[in-house]
């Protein structure tokens, strides 16, 4: 007896292979997940390790959540074409919107508990590609895997092993050089006087076809006025948002964007080693803010500074931490968007629609 209600014959390869093709796209989101091997490193637990004790702050990123956002130009003056064919390094001047910011998950940190200080920057082209970084004021980073980023977090955190910072640093030896630089290190009183590196190395392509392995660093045209940590206490809680915008309303303040190029054998693969200072580097323009906005509704309260975004004549080294980062960034952004209720809107505007 036949079944009216069966498929034609014909018709039960194409569902085999429909069915198939279901549980292999199901058993990529579940590998992504993290859910057939739990020990994997994932985006998810990179993002999770971040959280403060009290967890994350709803609505907002989940690092660098304290920020103030600007817009500018960058301005070209030619020399980045002989490293790399991207139109922003064609002589000329490019609107920017960026993001001064502090490395803490708590958005109402203040200002001087935060030793690390952020640059993030959107800059756009004619042709209507982008170029995104996110930049930090250290000369290294503390670790050199996202593995070990991770297992840093998971080491500060710990509750339960007061000797977790230890064992970790034991197993970490390379964290010491960070270590001394943030103990060491002068604070300045603003983030117009700081120096911001990209610390993760990147390729640069010319048109010729030439590739140059380099990293990048934004130079302050203002002078440091360096203070001790106990004077910065003494400012208040939120007096680096409260200089940069009286200087900018002061009139613009300027960094010189220097690209330091790697010689072979140069560690690319690994943010926490610096490259020898006699490193051959270009000037290749100047990154000029022009305004202060507070970042509810700002913006760039809603860019995601993710470093994987390249125009045409840069693209990802063998540094892992930009892929890394990319994808940490893209589970922030859409936990946070997601919260979007929660998040403290200018009361004149709103919530955005």
């Amino acid at each position: 007896m036949t079944d009216k209600n069966a498929p034609p014959r014909s018709a039960v390869p194409s569902l085999i292979l429909i069915a198939a093709i279901v549980v292999a796209l199901v058993a990529v989101f579940a590998y992504t997940a993290g859910w057939l091997s739990p020990q994997r490193l994932t985006p998810a637990k990179i993002v999770g390790s971040l959280a403060p004790p009290g967890g994350a702050v709803p609505g907002f990123r989940r690092n660098h959540a304290k920020g103030i956002c600007f817009t500018g130009d960058f301005e070209s003056n030619g020399s980045g074409a002989m490293l790399s064919k991207a139109k922003m390094f064609a002589p000329g001047t490019y609107p920017v919107t960026g993001r001064f910011n502090l490395a803490t998950p708590d958005p109402k940190a203040s200002d001087a508990t935060a030793r690390v200080r952020g640059l993030s920057l959107r800059i756009v082209m004619p042709d209507g590609s982008e170029w995104r970084s996110a930049m930090i004021d250290a000369p290294f980073f503390p670790v050199a895997t996202p593995q070990a980023f991770y297992e840093l977090q998971r080491a500060l955190a710990s509750k339960d092993d007061p000797e977790s910072m230890q064992k970790f640093s034991a197993a970490h030896p390379e964290i010491a050089a960070f270590g001394a630089w943030a103990g060491s290190a002068p604070w300045t009183v603003s983030y117009a006087e700081e120096r911001y590196n990209s610390l993760n190395s990147f390729i640069f392509t010319n048109a010729e076809g030439q590739d140059q392995t380099v990293r990048w660093s934004f130079i302050p045209a203002a002078g440091p006025d360096n203070v001790s940590a106990d004077e910065l206490k003494k400012r208040g809680a939120n007096f680096l948002d409260a200089d940069i915008t009286q200087r900018v309303r002061s009139g613009p303040q300027r960094w010189a964007m220097v690209v330091t190029v790697a010689n072979p054998g140069d560690p690319t693969a690994d943010p926490s080693k610096a490259w020898p200072e006699d490193r051959r580097t270009v000037e290749v323009g100047t990154l000029v803010v022009k305004a202060i906005e507070p970042e509810p509704d700002g913006p760039c309260r809603d860019l995601n500074f993710d470093p994987t975004v390249l125009p045409s004549g840069m693209h990802v080294s063998d540094d892992p931490f930009p892929a890394a980062r990319s994808a940490a960034y893209s589970v922030s952004f859409n936990r946070r968007t997601a919260e979007d209720k929660y998040y403290p809107h200018t009361p004149a505007q709103g919530a955005r629609p």
